[in-house]
This record gives structure tokens, sequence and C-alpha cells, in this order.
């Protein structure tokens, strides 16, 4: 299996929480990529989950917690995709930290950044800058 993934992803376990309306699933991280997330499914997950959820978690051994809106972009049995539509300027800001201290590189960090502009501005069907 080839891994067409162009953003650089953290190993994180953390407890998660994905929330739909009054619907909530307990789930668990298990990677985070400034593009989205990877998280185990939840075991009452609908076959047909379709449109954007609240994917709520806290960094290891504090209470800042990251709030991301997401949409499942895959399923197997065992694990859930999760693309990131929106995230809130403070979540961005611990999840850039979070990675830029396990990339190692503020010039890799930076590339992340411009990938990932690039990528949102083609999801919603804009053109960059340079257009």
């Amino acid at each position: 299996m080839v891994d067409r993934r162009r953003f650089f992803r953290v190993v994180f376990s953390n407890p998660a929480l994905l929330s739909q309306g009054e619907q909530q699933w307990p789930t668990r991280l298990l990677d985070l990529s400034l593009q989205g997330a990877l998280v185990e499914r939840p075991l009452d997950w609908p076959e047909t989950a379709a449109g954007r959820y609240l994917l709520r978690f806290c960094l290891a051994d504090s209470d800042i917690e990251l709030k991301m809106e997401v949409e499942p972009t895959h399923a197997d049995p065992n694990r859930l995709g999760l693309y990131c539509h929106h995230i809130d300027i403070d979540s961005a800001s611990h999840l850039k930290r979070l990675v830029e201290l396990n990339v190692g590189s503020s010039e890799l960090l930076q590339r992340e950044l411009a990938h990932l502009l690039e990528e949102h501005l083609e999801h919603e069907g804009l053109h960059s800058p340079e257009d």
C-alpha cells in the first residue's frame, strides 16, 4: 500500500471525543497532523456517518483542550480518518507547536504550513495568491 500522506504525522495516543449535535462518541487519538487526525473507530460509530463533527481532546498532563471541526474521510473496522475543515486559533497554535516539537525543523514546519494552506485553498475551490 502506498502512503499518499502529504503531512507529517505525530503519534499521539490520548482520549478524545467526537460529537455531532447531541450525539457523542468517545474515542482515542492515534495520530495527528496539521490536516487532520486518525482515531480509533468508536464502537457505535454509524455506518453511514456523514457531515462534520467536532473532535475534542486535551494535551497530555494538561487542561489545554484542542477542538477541530472534522469530516470522516475513510473508515475501517478499527480506525477512522478525519479531515480538519476548521480549527480555532488557540487550538491551531497548540497543534502547530506539537508538530514543530516532533518535526524538529522549523523549515520543515514552514513547508507543512504552506502545503496546508495550498490544500485548503484547493479544497475550497480557491486559488493560491500566485495564480
